[in-house]
């Protein structure tokens, strides 16, 4: 049996991220032969994450990376925060970004294929040695290219990501103005109530017939309006339309640093005071964990089940 030095396992500790101890087993497991170890945890590493795969991961972080005049914004979940403020984490998050901006994959599936930042492995091998090392469910969930002349936020920690994309002419730009209103259009996004479009006239027909049918059935419900034909309702509600208008569009918002205005009219003084052409072209919001179901954990029941398991 071979003598397993401990700057051995060191060694494969400093290379691999893994415990002492799963270090210590490999090299015993593999006679001594560094470059076998290294294997035997990668493959346990893909072990480990297939046992991983039924976990509910909801938390993680979001993060965005920009390159000149491109940049990408990610959400990777796991299954705690704590493993969110991990350095180790947070810095395979960043590798995902640079990897996104470096091969500009189509999807999801081409990300997993491709080579990890300055690795010859692929994504998914490099996400599945990252769950045996952390020891937690990690999924890449999404991501977004966007080009041009933008402005980032990431707010709290990873919480929620915005990009916004303008279409500025080089007066406006040039302006000093300019990098603090872009700035101020991406905080509204991510502090205010979260828009789905950016102006009325991106609402499809369909969303805003599904929002008339919804006041149409509210107004059969009130006593004052259920005796009124449908011809005169939908003239009455029409007008409501405003109230729905301002809050899935962008433009229609109450400016949250002035609610005197809205946000176009924000935009639109802003470009007047720069003597240049502003106009928001499209924006992207990622919120952590949004639409992932959570496990609640009944914890009398832990108890119980453990006890009696004893």
């Amino acid at each position: 049996m071979a003598q397993i030095q401990a700057k051995d396992v060191a060694a494969l500790r400093a290379k691999t991220g893994c415990g002492m101890m799963d270090c210590k087993k490999a090299l015993v497991e593999a006679e001594g032969n560094f470059d076998e170890a290294v294997k035997i945890l990668r493959e346990r590493g893909l072990s480990v994450a297939a046992k991983k795969e039924g976990r509910i991961a909801a938390d993680g972080l979001v993060d965005i990376l920009v390159e000149g005049d491109t940049a990408a914004m990610i959400e990777v979940n796991s299954e705690t925060d704590f493993v969110a403020k991990n350095a180790s984490f947070q810095e395979f998050v960043k590798g995902l970004l640079k990897t996104i901006l470096a091969e500009k994959p189509a999807d999801l599936d081409a990300l997993m294929a491709c080579k990890y930042n300055g690795t010859e492995e692929t994504v998914d091998a490099a996400l599945k040695e990252k769950i045996f090392v952390i020891g937690e469910k990690l999924s890449i969930r999404r991501f977004v290219i966007a080009q041009g002349t933008m402005s980032t936020y990431i707010h709290g920690m990873g919480t929620t990501g915005v990009i916004v994309v303008f279409d500025a002419d080089e007066t406006a730009k040039a302006n000093p103005g300019f990098a603090e209103m872009a700035k101020n259009i991406a905080l509204q996004i991510a502090a205010g109530s979260p828009p789905t479009y950016v102006a009325r006239t991106d609402v499809p027909a369909s969303a805003v017939e599904e929002e008339m049918s919804i006041l149409m059935a509210q107004a059969k419900n009130d006593p004052k309006l259920a005796s009124k034909p449908d011809e005169v309702l939908k003239k009455i509600l029409t007008g409501k339309l405003g109230k729905f208008y301002e809050r899935v569009c962008l433009l229609d918002q109450l400016y949250v640093k002035d609610d005197s205005i809205t946000v176009g009219k924000y935009v639109e003084q802003s470009a007047k005071a720069f003597g240049g052409k502003v106009a928001v072209k499209a924006f992207y919001l990622y919120e952590k964990g949004e639409g992932i179901a959570k496990r609640e954990e009944n914890f009398a029941e832990e108890i119980a089940k453990m006890v009696n398991q004893g």
